[in-house]
């Protein structure tokens, strides 16, 4: 079986040499490059279909073909729209030129079913299907709607908005992409009802829809696992320098984004002498070194508010920052911490799923976690798989971190927590759902057209707000 896994932003290469370091380069890579390399293991061929660029300052992306080092998975890299790098804002006037390449290049050889991965994507991916009448999946990531509500997107400046995130081209792309799909991925049924029922979608979808499956990211349980790597005495001598005292910490490794809600951990480890007893803070960043020395420098909101809160309250011996770049580093982070009985905390505003929190569990890490999202569906709290609270509730992330003081409670809550994962959160078990969907849907081609709009690759109507 041939599937292909399209995404037009996504700037796949052998080396991962920008993952997680860039806007574009978040969650959304990882996932589709880890249900293609799991499915390659299950014995499909697997393509990544991506742009190519020809741009000095990302040398990676220009070879027409790459992969990865181990498996078989095909990187292939498609000429559209300007040889240069383009956020994936500017990528819309350029998708029908990218549907129209992928056309040319599979009618060479006949491919099975098409995966398509954000609205970029899924609309990409749609007109693909129209043309080599092949079914395909949508898989949203996030979806533009949300994105609206949360930047206060209303009728008054809903121009100036769309100029910058082309709204009106991601929304209606979206809801064309779930109405033709041969069935529409979310991570949990959290995401599906409370997202997907926006009222931007209603003329294309039912969220009671028998079209939505529930498949779950995973871990990838070679980096993030028990077993110890070369990559533990690295982290744990870098650990030493930034304190030699050796003590529990909690744990915050989310990205410095005022809706991941660091703070509130702050307030909480400040309000409870218990906790301060026991755990130090650990701040991990990406890119940000020497934090209390350069942090005017960085001039970053998240950093001056914990900055701020940090000396107001007489805490920079107890609160660090550790800059970790790639995942095995994160993952041994994770060991190390867990061998002195440290907390992973995660308590975003909203969290849409949770990969983060997984990775951490993997590792042998306690979990305090945020009850409004996706974390819901991760963590059964009657079976001590972890911790969940309201992330604007100081009390709350307290009195639930203070539970993890005890030892035996903390011992029940990290192998509940690691049986958890290796049973239900696997990019093996991701890639199998996939394949079973797939496999129903391999015969159920439907006809179907797509407004001229996205041929053209302009001209989307404006949304009606």
């Amino acid at each position: 079986m041939k599937v292909i896994f399209v995404n037009p932003q996504g700037n796949f290469d052998s080396k991962d040499s920008k993952l997680s370091s860039h806007p574009d380069f978040g969650g959304q890579l990882v996932y589709v490059k880890e249900v293609a390399m799991a499915m390659d293991k299950l014995g499909i061929d697997v393509d990544i279909v991506t742009r190519r660029i020809e741009d000095p300052n990302w040398p990676e992306f220009s070879s027409k073909f790459d992969g990865y080092p181990k498996g078989n998975v095909k990187i292939v890299r498609l000429d559209f729209g300007p040889k240069s790098f383009l956020q994936k804002e500017k990528l819309w006037p350029y998708l029908g030129e990218f549907s129209n390449k992928m056309v040319e290049f599979y009618a060479k050889e006949k491919i099975d079913f098409i995966t398509t991965h954000y609205g970029d994507g899924g609309i990409s991916g749609a007109m693909l299907s129209k043309y080599v009448k092949v079914p395909f999946s949508f898989t949203a990531h996030s979806l533009g709607a949300q994105k609206m509500d949360k930047l206060g997107v209303n009728a008054q400046n809903f121009d100036e908005f769309d100029k910058i995130y082309n709204f009106s081209a991601r929304i209606l792309a979206e809801g064309l992409s779930m109405k033709y799909s041969s069935f529409n991925v979310v991570s949990t049924e959290m995401e599906r009802f409370d997202q997907y029922n926006h009222k931007f979608y209603k003329e294309f979808i039912n969220v009671n829809d028998d079209k939505f499956k529930v498949i779950s990211p995973g871990v990838n349980t070679n980096i993030f696992k028990m077993e110890k790597d070369e990559k533990d005495q690295i982290i744990k001598e870098k650990l030493k320098r930034i304190t030699p005292k050796g003590r529990a910490f909690l744990i915050l490794s989310s990205r410095l984004d005022p809706k991941k809600n660091h703070i509130s951990v702050l307030k909480a480890y400040a309000s409870s002498r218990f906790i301060k007893d026991k755990f130090d803070l650990l701040i991990v960043t990406n890119g940000f070194e020497n934090v209390y020395e350069n942090y005017e420098k960085y001039d970053h909101p998240v950093i001056k508010e914990i900055i701020n809160f940090v000396f107001q309250n007489h805490l920079k011996d107890k609160v660090h920052f550790v800059d970790i770049s790639n995942q095995k580093d994160l993952a041994a982070l994770y060991r190390i911490a867990s061998e002195s009985r440290s907390v992973f905390e995660s308590v975003a505003l909203y969290e849409p799923f949770g990969l983060a929190i997984i990775e951490a569990m993997a590792c042998g890490l306690p979990v305090v976690a945020t009850k409004n999202g996706g974390p819901v569906d991760i963590i059964r709290e009657s079976s001590l798989e972890g911790l969940l609270v309201d992330p604007q509730d100081i009390e709350d992330i307290r009195l639930k971190t203070e539970k993890l003081i005890d030892a035996d409670f903390y011992d029940k809550v990290k192998a509940n927590g690691i049986k958890r994962v290796l049973s239900s959160y696997t990019w093996e078990s991701t890639a199998k759902s996939y394949l079973e969907n797939i496999e129903k849907k391999l015969f159920e081609y439907e006809k179907f057209d797509i407004p001229n709009c996205f041929y053209k690759g302009f001209g989307f109507p404006k949304l009606k707000m």
